[in-house]
């Protein structure tokens, strides 16, 4: 076999000078193409792992803030339901208190209604007793209607004080009298003598008639009244009448 050496060696020149030709314009722009590339893979990695690492922390910060509010919002229904209970119970009490006041109101004017209508039927009562007496009394003669009441007169001045006494009649002024009938001359004289004893001094006596005393008579003065009548007694008796069933009611 004979082998050539220089076409050998050309050749292997050839290759020689392909592989640096390659290496030159082939595989280093490759390999720092594919450099790149790693690099940048290698940035968007590391972007990526801080971004997912930002958003862990952004979740993680949502996720206290999510459960600060729900914390904050139960506090907040407690507050507004212990509000509202609150509340609730002060307007029942209110309530309770209006309902129990106009209960008591009530109670307190159908009591007033009743004494009241008790008053006005025993005021009516008294007053039909008292009218039926006066109407008893009317059919009493004339002259009974004077007579034996002068001395209930005499005894009703004799009861007041001194310097009462002293200023009825004193420098003659009449006394007014007010009989239930015509009085006659000889009771007027009486009337008058009676007064005087009573009185330590000469009077003299002004009298006027007034059916409505039904009997009786009755002195009237700017310093003292002396009534005895049946007319004042009838109005006693009915002012008794009505205060005595007021008070048991």
């Amino acid at each position: 076999m004979h082998i050539d050496w220089w076409t050998l060696g050309l050749q292997t020149v050839n290759a020689l000078v392909l592989i640096w030709l390659l290496g030159r314009f082939l595989f280093q722009p490759v390999a720092d193409a594919i450099a790149g590339r790693q690099k940048e893979a290698a940035q968007m990695l590391a972007d990526a792992k801080a971004a997912k690492a930002a958003a862990e922390g952004e979740r993680t910060k949502a996720e206290a803030e999510a459960a600060r509010l729900a914390d904050h919002r139960a506090e907040a229904f407690k507050a507004v339901e212990a509000e509202a209970a609150a509340a609730k119970s002060a307007l029942l009490a209110k309530a309770q208190a209006e309902a129990d006041k106009l209960v008591a109101s009530a109670k307190v004017q159908i009591e007033n209604d009743r004494r009241a209508e008790a008053h006005a039927a025993d005021a009516r009562s008294a007053e039909l007793a008292v009218d039926i007496a006066a109407k008893l009394l009317n059919r009493l003669p004339p002259d009974a209607r004077i007579s034996g009441f002068m001395d209930g007169i005499a005894a009703g001045v004799r009861k007041l004080p001194e310097e009462t006494r002293a200023a009825l009649g004193a420098e003659g002024n009449p006394i007014r009298l007010t009989a239930a009938s015509t009085v006659s001359p000889a009771e007027e004289g009486a009337f008058r003598e009676s007064l005087s004893k009573v009185l330590g001094h000469a009077v003299a006596v002004d009298i006027s008639v007034d059916p409505t005393l039904i009997a009786g008579i009755e002195l009237a003065a700017p310093e003292a009244a002396v009534r005895n009548s049946f007319r004042a007694d009838l109005a006693r008796l009915q002012s008794e009448l009505v205060h005595h069933d007021t008070d048991n009611a």
